[in-house]
């Protein structure tokens, strides 16, 4: 990522990215761009004058606030004018950029879902400003909220759960909100911000308004925001991404009081909606006729709430307490548009979470964060009004305790130990089905050894772990029709072939030992004054007891034979396998004011244990590339350019990832005088060259050539 720097703040702009695998190729290239980087940073401008670095923080993805230079983990912080530049539409044009990182579902936003290094959905934990988002139901994505008011992202790459508990076994990505201080200029009170943009390639508007204000003990901000799609977008042959028409909106109130130095009390509010007609899976192809298929109307609603408190009382190195309270209410509503078959799905999540944070003095200085959570999620799905079998009743309790401790060794040296404790229960309304309960220890060990100021390298092995979410374990029913074909006389209905869902009650609770060495470099002031250079590289490896994976079989027409004929022609389960995972991974960014640029390289592969299987969700090799130039203070310009390798390592039946070339260019204008002071202009090409390609494991078409521009106003 571009580093993050005091003026002009404009400096930050998009990484960019390119992948395949190792080879003469990428070394030349890696080589190559390398030398770029050092030949821009021989030709720029300095600047009068040096300036100390400030430290890159990582905060509510550890439960803490640490100097990234300090943590054992693979980690990203991505926040202001950086996520501002990727005029984002969509999660995957926000965050899909990150070592590590691909955002799945294809173009469509309703179906955009996390995974980290081939872990995927809910073997990554989401929190929005604090509190978990829990839900997945396949093929309906799981971010609810708008790019536009997001200010900061945290992507901690592995195993996590000594802190998260289940579901962190790929890694945490924590979205944090814009708060009224993230805003408001020196001096300020109150203010407006006012964003209007647009993208050709749908015909995309996305208007917001964002008020705020800190008035002493308390402060406020209310952001309305938007995206109304007017047409179907294109891929890069020019054909429809036909039912890619979707529009959404979001609201968000922020509440904040702290009654004197030491306490903080915030209330967050949000409502998020989208509507738009799709097919069952969201990722695949639409039929062109949606009156002869299983298109439906879907619109969603999910309402979240944040209730915090945090304690910091100055003269107390025992107490930083933050108290949480969250809870998430969300609704979807699918009318099929030949029949009107009408699909209601509920779920509603609680949660609490009570984290302290202490330093004393063992002999050696000790940081500890520790503290206990619990959630509940709940599930209902009718079809008509009756019970709906895909969609059972069911409820999931987890209750977790943890504490982690840093030992300052030496000055140089930090040893890192935790332990969690995890009880979870999965009970479902149908006595045919059995209820689950188990419990799980997740430890963690690690190391950060600083040898001077500007190097760090760190390792840690950890142990992960996922329970079985509530459809995997009971989803039944039909999955989605194959075809509808004449089994009686002339002149009888049509019948229909399915692929039906196997509830799967026996699963087991998928365990993991992790692996993972790297290092990190920072430095300002390195070629130049005021010049800043940041380098990552790790390595890792996860073997993975009782991986969940997802097998979907058929069409079988001999279940058409006697003596048991079935229109079931096919299944969709879960199944555990053991399975490995490992990958490389690393950034370099370099910025010198007038010149900038980054590579970012991604390395992933994983299989099954068992011969001749293979895992169907670890993405493509990628190595990312930024070059940029700011003519003066006010003026950024820029291009990208994304390769993409192969990926033919796919489980039996699965679709191959071909590679991919795509260059992108933007730029931006921000008046530091005049009548558009305070204001921002921003344009950009997506995909410059109209490249047909598709992002490995989806099954859709990404976008073609797409104009983006956006004018911010802020008062």
């Amino acid at each position: 990522m571009t580093p993050t720097r005091a003026p002009p703040p404009i400096w930050q702009a998009p990484c960019c990215q390119l992948g395949w695998k190792v080879g003469n190729s990428m070394q030349r290239r890696i080589l190559g761009g390398v030398a770029i980087l050092a030949a821009c940073a021989n030709s720029v401008q300095a600047q009068e004058e040096p300036f100390e670095l400030p430290p890159l923080v990582l905060g509510t993805a550890l439960r803490d606030n640490r100097n990234i230079l300090d943590t054992p983990v693979a980690a990203t912080v991505i926040e202001g004018e950086e996520l501002e530049e990727r005029q984002a539409d969509t999660y995957e044009e926000l965050i899909g950029d990150v070592p590590g990182v691909l955002i799945g579902g294809g173009p469509r936003g309703v179906a955009q879902e996390p995974n980290i290094r081939g872990f995927q959905d809910e073997q990554v934990v989401l929190r929005l400003d604090g509190g978990r988002l829990n839900f997945n139901r396949e093929h309906s994505g799981r971010f609810f909220f708008d790019p536009d008011i997001v200010q900061r992202v945290e992507v901690v790459r592995g195993g996590g759960s000594t802190l998260f508990g289940s579901g962190a076994i790929g890694g945490v990505i924590a979205v944090e909100t814009k708060d009224p201080s993230d805003l408001l200029r020196p001096g300020q009170t109150t203010g407006a911000r006012l964003r209007f943009g647009y993208t050709d390639n749908g015909e995309v508007y996305s208007p917001s308004t964002t008020l705020y204000g800190d008035y002493g003990a308390f402060d406020v901000l209310a952001f309305l925001g938007g995206r109304e799609a007017g047409t179907d977008q294109d891929d890069g042959d020019g054909n429809n991404i036909l039912r890619s028409e979707v529009d959404a909106f979001n609201g968000l109130l922020k509440f904040g009081f702290e009654p004197n130095e030491d306490q903080r009390f915030e209330l967050n509010l949000s409502y998020f909606e989208d509507d738009g007609r799709i097919p069952p899976n969201a990722n695949t192809i639409a039929n062109l006729d949606p009156d002869s298929g299983n298109d439906s109307d879907r619109s969603s609603e999910i309402f979240t709430y944040r209730l915090s408190w945090d304690w910091n009382p100055d003269n107390s190195d025992l107490i930083d307490l933050s108290v949480l309270v969250y809870g998430n209410t969300l609704e979807i509503q699918d009318d099929r548009v030949r029949d009107g078959r009408a699909d209601f799905t509920e779920y509603d999540t609680i949660g609490f979470e009570v984290v302290n944070r202490s330093r004393f003095d063992l002999g050696v200085p000790v940081s500890l964060v520790y503290g206990v959570e619990a959630f509940r999620d709940e599930q209902t799905g009718t079809r008509n009004g009756a019970a709906r079998t895909q969609f059972p009743d069911a409820e999931a309790t987890t209750i977790g305790a943890f504490a982690e401790a840093t030992f300052g060794v030496t000055d140089r040296l930090d040893l890192i130990a935790g332990l969690r404790f995890d009880s979870y229960d999965r009970d479902v309304d149908d006595p045919a089905l059995a209820d689950v309960d188990d419990d799980f220890f997740s430890p963690r060990i690690g190391f950060s050894f600083r040898p001077n100021d500007n190097w760090q390298v760190f390792g840690n092995v950890a142990r992960a772990f996922r329970a079985p979410t509530l459809t995997e374990l009971y989803n039944d029913g039909v999955h989605f029709a194959f075809d509808e074909i004449p089994l009686g006389p002339p002149g009888t209905p049509l019948t229909e072939i399915t692929n039906n869902f196997v509830p799967t009650p026996d699963l087991e609770p998928e365990e993991s030992t992790q692996i993972e060495i790297g290092t990190r470099f920072e430095k300002a002031n390195m070629f130049r004054p005021g010049d800043v250079l940041r380098f990552s590289a790790n390595a890792y490896y996860a073997d993975v007891e009782n991986f969940i994976d997802t097998v979907v079989t058929g069409p079988d027409f001999s279940r058409l034979a006697p003596p048991n004929p079935t229109t079931a022609l096919g299944d969709t389960f879960q199944r555990n396998v053991d399975a490995e995972l490992y990958g490389f991974e690393a950034e370099v960014d370099y910025d010198a004011g007038n010149w900038f640029g980054g590579l970012a390289l991604s390395l992933a592969e994983g299989k099954s244990k068992e011969p001749g299987d293979e895992l169907g969700s670890i993405p493509q090799s990628r190595l990312i590339a930024t070059l940029g130039y700011r003519p003066t203070a006010d003026w950024t310009v820029g291009g990208r350019v994304t390769f993409a390798g192969d990926q033919n390592d796919v489980a039996a039946g699965g679709r191959a990832g071909d590679s991919y070339t795509v260059v992108d260019l933007f730029g931006s204008w921000a008046p530091s005088q005049g009548p558009f002071e305070n204001a921002v202009f921003r344009a950009g090409i997506d995909n410059i060259f109209d490249e047909q390609y598709t992002i490995f494991p989806n099954e859709l078409p990404q976008p073609g050539r797409s104009v983006k521009v956006s004018a911010t106003f802020e008062f």
